[in-house]
């Protein structure tokens, strides 16, 4: 192999594990076809017409701000104007439930997968509409969390090994249109089919997303050259954090957040 070549793939290992990077095998969400088409926030929900506590944390979330005009962000977040802290607040607050957060790290992974299972059984085997499901987003699993204009930027789907030319966990699979008053059907709304961020989100799944992770990614850009701004590392996070898909909540650190999530009434769950 040319020296080239050989700098080339050293570039790339560097990237993966200064990011934390880890791409494991494909998980029944990862191997759903999914259209191709820029994913954003649908008018659409998909919530069960008894979950009015759901549906009312759904809707402040929705009203609530997030911040994504930064210039430059620094390491470690000290100040609640520096992440998502009212939408934050408003899911450590949600009083109704069952509640679980999802420890969510491998973009492979099936980690859609098992959140709608989830679901499913609270909402229709132990009749709980009000089930919320918060996802607490780092590691590789993160890097769903951004835009299609930061995957083309900054080539994230070399990071993923092939498994993702594109951001396609965003995407809304047509299943997602289904007769939502069929709830059996195997390829329905709630069915695997139908596996995707969008989707989850319009069951009010609430998506977190982790600055830790964005700093980190930022600095694994910077290492393998990957920074066609010509930003600083400060800068180039801030970035990152600007082009959150719409609907994220912006955390000052998932693992940090994680205990907050639990001493608010959360259940804790690692995805496999």
């Amino acid at each position: 192999m040319s020296n080239e070549n050989n700098s080339r793939v050293a570039n790339r290992r560097d990237l993966l594990r200064g990011a934390g990077l880890s791409i494991g095998a494909v998980g029944l969400a990862a191997a759903v076809a999914l259209p191709a088409h820029a994913a954003e926030t649908d008018a659409q929900t998909l919530e069960p017409s008894t979950g009015a506590t759901l549906a009312a944390l759904t809707k402040q979330l929705a009203a609530l701000p997030r911040r994504r005009q930064f210039s430059t962000v620094p390491m470690i977040l000290t100040d609640p104007a520096q992440w998502d802290s009212e939408a934050l607040n408003a899911v450590l607050a949600y009083r109704s439930g069952p509640k679980q957060v999802w420890d969510n790290t491998d973009l492979a992974g099936p980690w859609l997968n098992l959140m709608r299972n989830a679901l499913n059984v609270e909402i229709w085997a132990w009749k709980h509409p009000d089930f919320l499901v918060v996802s607490a987003t780092h590691a590789s699993a993160h890097l769903a969390l951004y835009d299609q204009t930061i995957w083309d930027k900054y080539k994230l789907a070399s990071l993923t090994g092939g498994k993702f030319p594109t951001n396609t966990l965003v995407d809304i699979p047509p299943a997602a249109k289904g007769d939502t008053s069929d709830i059996q059907n195997p390829a329905g709304p709630f069915s695997p089919a139908a596996n995707s961020i969008t989707v989850l989100q319009q069951r009010g799944v609430v998506f977190l997303a982790c600055h830790n992770a964005i700093w980190e990614l930022s600095g694994a850009l910077l290492k393998a050259g990957v920074n066609p701004g010509g930003l600083s590392h400060e800068a180039l996070a801030a970035d990152l954090t600007n082009h959150l898909i719409p609907g994220a909540v912006l955390t000052p650190g998932t693992v940090g957040t994680i205990p907050e999530l639990q001493r608010s009434g959360f259940h804790y769950t690692a995805a496999a």
